[in-house]
This record gives C-alpha cells, structure tokens and sequence, in this order.
C-alpha cells in the first residue's frame, strides 16, 4: 500500500472538511444536480475522447496508484548480479531452477529466453518491443486521468452557467434564487475538488509508478543481455548502475 497516497487524500479531504464545519454545516455542500453536471459530465466527455473499453481499464490502472508491490532497485541488480555469477560458474541452463522462486513475470520470461538459447540482441529487441507497449499503457492511463483533471473544471463552469441562467430567469421569486445560486457555485467546487485533488494527483502517481516499473525492465533487459553475452559481472554491474543515481548504487563487490 502507497502511504505517501493515502496521506494524501485523507489530509487533502479532511483539511477541506474541516474548513467547511468551521463555517456551517457539511450538508449545505452536497448537492445532487452539482454532482450529476460534473461527475456525470466529465464521465461523459471523457467517453467521447476514449473508447469504453480504455476508459473500463482506467478504473481498474487507480489501484496502482494506492496499491504498490515495489521492489528495490538494488535488490533487482544484486538478483541479476547473483544470476551472471550463476551462470557464469554452472552455465546458462542453471538459471532454469531460479525461476519458480520469482514473482516477477517479466523477469521470468527473461529467464526462459535465456534458457531457451535466445541471442543476446534478439532477446533485448523482444523485451524492449513488449517495455514499449507497457509504457504505452500506461501513458494511456495517466492519461485518461489527465483528461478528467482538465474536462471536470470546464464541467463544473458549464454548471455554473447553468445555474446563473436559472437564477437570473427566476428573479422575482426570491425562493428559487438561493438553490440555483448552489447549483452555480458548487459545481464549481466539485469540478475543481476533481480536478487538483482526485485526478491530476493520480495521473501524476501513475506517470511516476509507470518510470520506476520500466526502469526496472530495462535494467533487466540490460542485464540478461550481458549474462547471455557472457560479460564480465564487474563490467555488468557498472552498466546497471549508470541507470541509477550515484547515491543509490550499492555494489556486491566489497
């Protein structure tokens, strides 16, 4: 679980809470014609932009944002250093008993390219072919979110609009005034609420999970390609670490 999220939310969404009780009653900002407008709207919208089927797997890419198995980066290349050794001793089929101990499936299909007799090079093209149609997924869903964030504001406007339009056309009845007057001003929370605290926020984790996921594919790309190429693990840890900042890099060389 992403703390770093949950804090997040829960201090964004309980600091503006509490605001509102200073002031009133939290029931005044719930409005069901507001959050038909702006909801319904950006939903909408955002369906015309992209196909159901994107827009479907976007809800299911959010839980990534709260949900997060990461693993260390120097812990992937202490693994893959563990592997060139391994391999360098025993050969390239001794890799074949490591792979029902990883969780990793693109690591494992690695693993079984290696096994399998594949080239260096043709195994690098493959798995960077399938690291770029994963990062464009997940630039799809980020992007998705992205569009809620800049459609949601111009959703909660239209409600406004709509409520000046109702407001001004019922000015002699003072009752009609005041909820038409709600539909205005709360649609344009709403929109603004979904917008910089819901779903840029999220589009912004999502990029941000998306970099260090295929930063670790590429690192283990790069490293299956040196084990296969038989290169020095000196030389192949070196290759890995230029991937990484400088304070980061931890060697399994003492």
């Amino acid at each position: 679980m992403d703390l770093a999220t949950i804090i997040g939310m829960i201090a964004a969404f309980g600091l503006m809470i509490m605001a509102i009780l200073q002031g009133g009653s939290l029931l005044i900002f719930l409005d069901t014609p507001s959050a038909l407008i702006v909801i319904g709207g950006s939903i909408g919208v955002a369906m015309i932009n992209y196909p159901i089927a994107d827009i479907l797997s976007a809800a299911n890419v959010v839980k990534h944002a709260f949900m997060i198995k990461e693993q260390s980066v120097n812990n992937l290349i202490s693994q893959l250093m563990d592997f060139a050794n391994k391999a360098r001793k025993e050969g390239i089929l001794s890799l074949q008993s490591a792979m029902n101990k990883i969780d990793d499936e693109f690591l494992v299909k690695a693993l079984q390219m290696a096994v399998d007799g594949q080239e260096p090079q043709e195994l690098k093209l493959m798995l960077n072919t399938e690291i770029n149609y994963i990062e464009e997924r997940h630039t799809k869903g980020a992007d998705i979110f992205t569009s809620l964030g800049n459609i949601s504001p111009a959703m909660g406007m239209v409600g406004t609009l709509i409520g000046l339009v109702q407001m001004l056309q019922t000015m002699d009845d003072p009752s009609s005034i005041g909820p038409a007057m709600a539909v205005a001003l709360l649609t344009t929370f709403y929109g603004s609420v979904i917008s910089n605290v819901i779903c840029n926020p999220i589009a912004g984790k999502l990029k941000t999970r998306s970099k260090t996921e295929l930063l670790q594919k590429i690192l283990i790309v790069e490293g299956m390609e040196s084990i296969l190429s038989g290169e020095n693990p000196r030389i192949m840890e070196q290759k890995l670490h230029a991937y990484i900042s400088p304070k980061l890099r931890e060697s399994v060389f003492k």
